[in-house]
């Protein structure tokens, strides 16, 4: 495994990203408030993980978020996800906490915006790396066709 805190202007950490070789897999930890800058910054570092070892797999963990959740929405739809559909990701088990307005993503328009992978939300980290887990080892979908 290897590991990469993101840390802010005082040197605060307010993201973490680790890399689990043997499942292909990127875990990326949110602390705190995340400002527009902060997300993009942690998005373009997960980017890069996953284009270095196309990692077909991607925890995003929001449960340690203050605040609302962050407002890049748009741009990672747009920008980001295209960009980690082609460098090979195909399962996203996104987690929030229970009891945040953020567990109204997967009913609302936005969570259509992510058609290049697969996209579970979770509010238990457990039951989202266990979901992870069992993508690692399918065998490859064909390549997401992104327009």
């Amino acid at each position: 495994m290897s590991e990469r805190p993101l840390l802010d202007s005082d040197g605060a950490e307010f993201c973490r990203l680790r890399y689990y070789p043997a499942r292909q897999q990127l875990s990326v930890s949110w602390l705190g408030y995340i400002d527009g800058a902060r997300a993009q910054e942690g998005a373009r570092a997960s980017l890069e993980t996953v284009q270095q070892h196309a990692c077909r797999c991607l925890l995003n963990d929001n449960t340690h978020l203050r605040g609302p959740w962050f407002d890049s929405l748009l741009w990672v739809a747009q920008q980001w996800a295209p960009a980690a559909a082609t460098a090979g990701l195909r399962y996203v088990a996104h987690v929030v906490r229970a009891g945040t307005l953020a567990t109204t993503f997967i009913a609302s328009p936005a969570h259509q915006l992510f058609t290049q992978f697969e996209i579970q939300i979770f509010d238990s980290l457990a039951e989202a790396n266990e979901w992870l887990l069992g993508c690692a080892f399918l065998p490859a979908p064909a390549s997401p066709q992104i327009k």
